[in-house]
């Protein structure tokens, strides 16, 4: 029997510097960042190679997820049944200061292939969105693989794109094998498969911080694009009455099923057969385990891992709340 007497975790951020980085991590989402005007990423749960997230306080402080999945996996992800060795999903908030260059990601099987990693299929929620920022998702109808294939050469990729300008609340499910790009001004929240595995389609003819070119991939990126799907566009969802306020299913995939909560009065989330993310968008509540548990704050821009031993939690706004939940199927 394990004995921890188990609460919602919160885990120290892992800060990416990145040449489309901005401030918006620090400004908005009060990130410990430096004095720099590139702070690109937020790691906020990870298990990738050396990037690993590690407890940031109450009893488990310093414990990293990785040792959280191998040594407390039936805690973690619910008895009963086969444990991953690696925990499944990475949880990120990106600040696009400038355009993030034009990607796509391979499925689990190219991957492994030609990267020796996990398939990534994501989804975005954006917090924040200067007027007139775009989102690239798919490729706009009818294109080939030919004439992407002519783009490399020609570097002239912008019309093949399928572009929407971003709103703050829009989700958008970027599949496996979908190409894509997040426009500048945007700052969001990402839920993906436990990866890093891109393959840089095109970058908008800047330099990196060497002055070079930064590397393009053509050869997988052909292999990896799936040239069948077409344009992505937000996913529409409906909000439906729960207690304390109302659920929206936002994306669901193979890998997550993300859903958010706008809150004006208590309500309760997790379960006893797999663990539960959250994510603060706006406003303030606290998390805990009954009345007698451990409470933790969730701001906008925080993170809270809920393991599978903590069953259900209750949640309770300080006013109004909007979080995210996201689960594995």
């Amino acid at each position: 029997m394990d004995p921890i007497n188990w609460s919602p975790l919160r885990f120290e951020p892992i800060l990416k510097r990145l040449i489309w980085g901005g401030r918006r991590l620090g400004t908005v989402l009060r990130k410990p960042i430096g004095d720099a005007a590139d702070y690109a990423e937020s790691w906020e749960l990870s298990d990738h190679r050396e990037d690993v997230s590690v407890v940031a306080d109450g009893p488990l402080k310093g414990t990293s997820l990785r040792t959280l999945v191998r040594e407390h996996a039936d805690a973690l992800f619910g008895s009963g049944k086969a444990h991953p060795r690696q925990f499944p999903l990475l949880v990120k908030f990106l600040d696009a200061n400038q355009v993030l260059s034009v990607q796509v990601h391979p499925d689990d099987a190219l991957g492994r292939r030609l990267v020796d990693d996990n398939g990534k299929t994501e989804a975005w929620v954006i917090l924040h969105a200067e007027p007139g920022s775009l989102i690239y998702a798919g490729l706009n109808e009818g294109v080939t693989r030919d004439q992407f294939a002519r783009a490399f050469e020609t570097g002239e990729f912008e019309p093949l794109l399928h572009a929407f300008e971003a709103k703050v609340g829009q989700c958008i499910l970027i599949p496996a094998g979908t190409v894509h790009a997040i426009g500048a001004g945007v700052l969001l929240a990402e839920i993906q498969q436990m990866s890093d595995a891109t393959f840089r389609v095109h970058d908008w003819h800047r330099v990196g911080p060497d002055g070079k070119p930064r590397t393009l991939h053509p050869a997988q990126a052909l292999e990896a694009t799936d040239f069948q799907a077409g344009p992505v566009r937000p996913l529409e969802s409906a909000a439906q009455p729960i207690a304390g306020g109302t659920r929206e299913t936002l994306a669901s995939s193979d890998y997550f099923r993300m859903e958010r909560l706008t809150l004006g009065a208590p309500t309760q989330i997790g379960s006893h057969d797999r663990f539960t993310i959250v994510l603060g968008m706006e406003g303030d509540s606290v998390v805990r385990k009954g009345p007698d548990g451990r409470p933790e704050t969730l701001k906008a821009g925080e993170t809270l891992l809920l393991p599978a031993a903590l069953g259900v939690c209750d949640v309770e706004p300080r006013g109004t709340a909007t979080i995210l939940t996201c689960v594995v199927p």
